[in-house]
C-alpha cells in the first residue's frame, strides 16, 4: 500500500514538472505584430487571413461521425449470428438500432439537422 502511494506521488510530481517545463519553453518572449500577420509578398494584406467557418456544417459533420461510428459498431453483429441464439442477437441488434433512431429523432427535434437557422 505504501509502495503504491509512493509510485502515485512520484508519477504526479514527474508529470507536473514536465508540464511546467514544457509551458516555460513554449512561451514566446517577444510578441511581434508583424510576424503574426499574414504575409502577402511584402504588401499589407487586403482582407482577413482567416476564412469564415460555418458552425452548422461543423455540427452536422460531428453528428455524421457519431452515427458513422455507431454503424461500424453494428457491423460485427452480422458475423456473430451463428455464435449466439437468435433471440439475444435480435434483442441486442434491435435495442442498438432503437437507440440510434432515438438519437436521430432527438437531433431532428432539436433542429441540429436543419441547414438554415
Amino acid at each position: 500500500m505504501f509502495f503504491m502511494l509512493i509510485i502515485i506521488l512520484a508519477t504526479l510530481i514527474i508529470s507536473s514538472l514536465v508540464m511546467m517545463i514544457a509551458s516555460m519553453l513554449s512561451k514566446k518572449l517577444i510578441i511581434d505584430r508583424e510576424k503574426s500577420s499574414p504575409f502577402e509578398c511584402g504588401f499589407d494584406p487586403k482582407g482577413s487571413g482567416r476564412l469564415p467557418f460555418s458552425l452548422r456544417f461543423f455540427l452536422i459533420a460531428v453528428i455524421f461521425l457519431i452515427f458513422d461510428v455507431e454503424i461500424t459498431l453494428l457491423l460485427p453483429l452480422a458475423s456473430i449470428i451463428h455464435l449466439t441464439n437468435l433471440f439475444s442477437w435480435a434483442t441486442t441488434g434491435l435495442l442498438f438500432l432503437f437507440m440510434l433512431l432515438f438519437g436521430l429523432y432527438y437531433e431532428w427535434l432539436q433542429g441540429a439537422l436543419e441547414w438554415s437557422p
